[in-house]
This record gives C-alpha cells, structure tokens and sequence, in this order.
C-alpha cells in the first residue's frame, strides 16, 4: 500500500514536554526521541507525531481535530489514565459500534480512546 498522500504524522502542543512525555510513556507505551528542549517525537503509537512546545492545548470544543485510540480493555486503559495523571473530561459511553471516553493528559491535550469490546 502506498504512504503517497496519506496521513503520515500528528503534532500536538504541549505546556510540559516531560510530563507529556511521562504520561504517554505511562499510560501507553510510547517512545520518545528528543530534538532539543521544545520538540519531542513519538513512536510505537500507531502513528508517528512528536510534541511541540506551546502554551496551547488541543480540544474538540476548540476546534481541535480529536486523536482516538483503540484499546481491548477500556475501563483498564481508562483507569491508567486517571493513575498517571489524565483528567477524563467525558467519561465511557456507548455510541454506535463502541464504547469510548475522552481525557485530557498533563498538558490539556483532548484524546479519546474507544473499544468495540463489549459493546
């Protein structure tokens, strides 16, 4: 399959670049390669991206684009959200094909994760 016009990376603001980066780690698994104090890059999340520094943060109810991801276990992945810090703003709910809910991570940043598991 071709990469050609396809999406191939997300970057998102970040207020703490190393908190972000704790969280992610944490919570998901992520990698993280730094390029100086105000960049760091992301890998092992599905899609490649990296964190910038900013004193923004993206929401939907700002018009932000919302990054979902998958889990196999939503109220386990949800739980280490909230261990690592993650504020969840709109807790599980089902919707056609799935159950998801939406947090925010320690920069403000809104992601959603959703699950087709017991839906």
């Amino acid at each position: 399959m071709s990469n050609h016009e396809k999406i191939n990376y997300v970057e998102f603001p970040s207020k703490d670049i190393e908190a972000t980066k704790a969280f992610f780690t944490s919570v998901f698994g992520w990698s993280f390669t730094d390029y100086g104090p105000e960049y760091a890059a992301f890998a092992n999340a599905g899609l490649d991206g990296g964190f910038f520094k900013s004193d923004r943060a993206a929401s939907t109810d700002a018009g932000s684009a919302l990054v979902v991801l998958y889990s196999q276990a939503l109220e386990e992945t949800q739980s280490k959200v909230v261990d690592a810090g993650g504020v969840i703003v709109k807790p599980i709910f089902s919707f056609p094909g799935g159950r998801r809910f939406h947090f925010t991570e320690p920069s403000g940043n809104e992601l959603a994760v959703w699950s087709d598991v017991g839906a």
